[in-house]
């Protein structure tokens, strides 16, 4: 699944597309918490907290299950940054339009002691690779 996820699953399963050959293999940790590395670097538009974006987006949980797709739901999906868990809106910043990042998003910046039955349970670490598709 991680080559699935650096460099595209055509023809497996929907899934982000390639990687920045020289993406980086760490993580960055901001004073968040969040932790995030660029997959794919754009010079693109970047959100702001009360914009709105376009993404296509994998979620994850720490064992490996799919919790959301919109790759498996065959469309990217507009959101605004106002209405999602807190490290998703900040990661989204970190990347213009056109790029990729990678998301680990800790339980107090995701949806923390309570979680999101049935799919998400509490305290999850909530992973995300998310391509911006447009900023709005």
């Amino acid at each position: 699944m991680a080559l699935c996820l650096a460099t595209g699953c055509s023809g497996l399963m929907p899934g982000p597309g390639p990687a920045d050959a020289d993406a980086p293999q760490e993580f960055t940790t901001t004073k968040s918490g969040l932790k995030y590395r660029v997959l794919r670097r754009s010079d693109g538009k970047t959100a702001q907290p009360g914009g709105h974006v376009r993404v296509h987006y994998l979620g994850k949980l720490d064992d490996g299950t799919v919790f959301d797709s919109s790759y498996s739901q065959g469309e990217p999906v507009i959101f605004s940054l106002q209405k999602v868990v807190p490290g998703f809106t900040e990661g989204l910043q970190l990347v213009g339009e056109g790029g990729m990042i990678e998301l680990e998003i800790p339980a107090e910046l995701g949806y923390g002691e309570d979680g999101r039955a049935p799919l998400i349970p509490p305290n999850a670490t909530l992973h995300f690779v998310v391509e911006v598709i447009r900023v709005f």
